[in-house]
């Protein structure tokens, strides 16, 4: 069997258990079967990563950071976006199919045995979550990784992540979100997110509303963590477009880096930057010790982002954004205006069931001239129907098409006919990895054709 293949069977395996968005608050049972593996997620330094948007982004400009300081790094994010392995980097690079499958090997043996246990004290048997968990902590420590990245799946107190302690916890800007999970308010939500903060902890933060911040000062403080707030000890000083990005001014913790260039649009983007700046100050130097001007060059130069304002074809231009949720909506409809030079977008906008239609609908349909609704592959999607209506609701234009190839070729079409013109992808993460796909087999890049 090749290791494709190997692999491939790992992740057959993983989703032959309970879905992804099946959670309970609960860590025990990972914890059990890392105990049985001799705990691997305690082997090396690990940066820890919550919040509601920009964890993605923000973790991966992280891992750019500590791997231009020649530190052998591993990061862990969801979810995928074309192939599973994208959720195991190692070394900036996705997990090699072989070392998925050797890691799944020491783990295999232990998972009948934990299974067992908690079935027979009721408890449902271990899920892909928290068995993708094992298999990332597993593979960094085979690896082996100096430092992993680590972004939550859920919340945070009871997320299977958490059974790794932070050396530094992040958290990017809280928001509602799963509110059916966290909780309704920013400060119920903000509590479990805080379960991420370790005995003696540096936690950096984004702007956050004043009851979360509220929150994150009380439980770093119970914690002996210490805490520092984008705005205050650290920010974004200044940032301007730049061909393919744009140019920033950063105050970090222990520096001021002037203009250094961000491959990545939109002002969000800026401002994950200063985060990651600030955590990666953290983790090397306590806060006190100023990133070398070469390595944070190399660093930012080197992150990406994709999914994220990701550039997948021109005449017209195309660029994919999840925008899976209102704050993410809200981020992209204001980087459309304030990234790029066009006078009207045609957004491509899928949404699954699960997520706030109404919401995103609301700070996205705005900003296009036409939104092409659409469907996600995925059983979860929204009726492109219902997405249609709700755009017509608030006065926008819309029209339907039952695929993601047939809303991207009307949209190109559309665009096509004006200079002025470009096309967003949003709504979904799962409508981002088809749109990178389609654009790669069309060849989106090589110009719209009839």
């Amino acid at each position: 069997m090749s290791d494709r293949a190997r692999a491939d069977a790992v992740y057959e395996a993983l989703l032959a258990r309970a879905g992804e968005r099946w959670v309970q608050p609960r860590k025990e049972r990972t914890a059990r079967i890392l105990a049985f593996l001799d705990d691997p997620q305690r082997t090396y330094r690990v940066v820890h990563i919550t919040g509601t948007n920009g964890k993605t982004s923000t973790a991966r400009m992280i891992e750019s950071l500590l791997r231009a300081h020649d530190l052998r790094t591993g990061l862990f994010t969801s979810p995928h976006l074309e192939r599973f392995t994208e959720r195991i980097m190692i070394d900036g690079e996705p997990i090699d199919d072989a070392a998925v499958a050797d890691a799944w090997d020491e783990i295999e043996p232990f998972v009948d045995i934990v299974d067992a246990e908690f079935e027979a004290a009721g408890d449902a048997p271990l899920t892909f979550f928290e068995l993708l968990t094992v298999l990332a902590f597993v593979a960094a420590a085979d690896a082996p990784v100096d430092v992993l990245v680590l972004e939550v799946g859920m919340g945070g107190e009871w997320d299977s992540t958490n059974t790794a302690d932070g050396d530094v916890a992040v958290f990017t800007p809280i928001d509602i979100d799963h509110a059916d999970r966290l909780g309704s308010t920013i400060a119920e939500i903000a509590r479990v997110k805080a379960g991420i903060i370790k005995e003696g902890a540096a936690v950096v933060s984004a702007q956050q509303p004043a009851e979360a911040m509220e929150v994150l000062r009380r439980v770093a403080a119970q914690n002996g963590a210490t805490i520092a707030f984008e705005g205050a000890e650290f920010g974004l000083v200044d940032q301007k477009l730049a061909v393919g990005g744009q140019l920033l001014t950063v105050r970090g913790l222990a520096g001021e880096y002037i203009e250094e260039y961000l491959p990545l649009y939109g002002a969000h983007q800026g401002h994950n930057a200063a985060l990651a700046v600030a955590a990666v100050e953290s983790l090397i130097g306590g806060g006190s010790q100023r990133i070398a001007a070469d390595v944070i060059s190399e660093g930012l130069q080197g992150a990406t982002s994709p999914g994220r304002l990701q550039l997948l074809g021109i005449a017209p231009t195309v660029i994919v954004d999840a925008a899976h949720n209102p704050h993410g909506a809200a981020a992209l409809a204001l980087a459309l205006d304030d990234s790029f030079d066009f006078d009207e977008w045609g957004i491509v906008l899928g949404i699954l069931s699960d997520k706030d239609a109404a919401g995103i609908v609301a700070r996205l349909a705005p900003a296009a001239a036409h939104v092409f609704a659409t469907a996600p592959d995925s059983e979860r999607a929204s009726d492109a129907d219902v997405i249609a209506d709700l755009v017509e609701q608030i006065g926008g234009r819309a029209t339907v098409h039952p695929t993601l190839a047939e809303a991207a070729e009307a949209a190109r079409e559309w665009a096509a006919s004006s200079d002025r013109r470009a096309v967003a992808i949003a709504g979904s993460v799962v409508l981002a990895g088809e749109a990178i796909a389609l654009a790669e087999t069309e060849d989106w890049k090589s110009g719209w054709s009839a």
